[in-house]
């Protein structure tokens, strides 16, 4: 069993470009903890550049988002999930958050590990931790939108650097690689067979906005 368990940590930490750890990750998280995934748009490396296979030349998340499928088409069903890597080896694994789902709050990741730290000098439980070279997204329990706005209006300043990744949101997980570069865990999950453990929207967002105002981090970016 601890070789099995250390397989699998090494599988979800590991960036990669395609093959057996993509497909492996995806079947993880769509199987054994219910979350439901898709293939993302995978980078387009021609000509000396990386950018993101869709249409949209001005794409703001090259290669970390659905295209097609889209986001609704995403499942827990191995046989799909399966059969996706099979045919697009090097997609992104695409999370559709919320629903069963994790949401997720993120920020910048200049200011990101300095967040984190004062997180845990306050004692904070933090569960997974997603980190992109732009940005890094904590993962959260699901959230309404309804329950997003009541936390925020109680608030008098939000940073405008903060985005939520809520019912309707997506969010690239490791070991994916994206046109901006590898999706990888900051604070990778503990293996094992169940769902990992994620803390409350409430008390993430109330300690990541003392943390960014502390720091200074609050305009938003473009």
């Amino acid at each position: 069993m601890r070789e099995i368990l250390g397989r699998r940590r090494r599988l979800l930490s590991r960036r990669g470009d395609g093959g057996p750890e993509l497909i492996d990750a995806a079947l993880t998280f769509a199987t054994e903890w219910q979350w439901p995934v898709l293939p993302g748009v995978a980078a387009d490396r021609r000509g000396g550049r990386s950018r993101c296979g869709c249409p949209d030349p001005e794409c703001t998340v090259p290669g970390a988002h659905p295209f097609d499928p889209g986001l609704l088409a995403a499942t827990t069903d191995a046989r799909m999930v399966r059969w996706w890597w099979g045919n697009r080896p090097t997609a992104p694994v695409i999370l559709a958050t919320g629903g069963k789902a994790p949401c997720a709050v993120s920020l910048p990741a200049l200011p990101a590990a300095g967040a984190l730290d004062a997180l845990d000098r306050r004692g904070m439980r933090l569960g997974p931790v997603v980190a992109s070279p732009a940005r890094w997204s904590i993962l959260v329990k699901p959230y309404s939108m309804e329950q997003l706005g009541e936390l925020l209006y109680a608030k008098d300043f939000v940073p405008g650097s903060l985005r939520f990744h809520g019912e309707g949101g997506y969010l690239a997980l490791p070991p994916s690689v994206t046109a901006q570069g590898g999706i990888r865990w900051e604070r990778a999950p503990l293996p094992g067979s169940a769902a990992p453990w994620v803390p409350d929207v409430e008390a993430v967002v109330d300690a990541v906005v003392e943390a960014l105002t502390r720091t200074g981090v609050s305009a938003p970016e473009m």
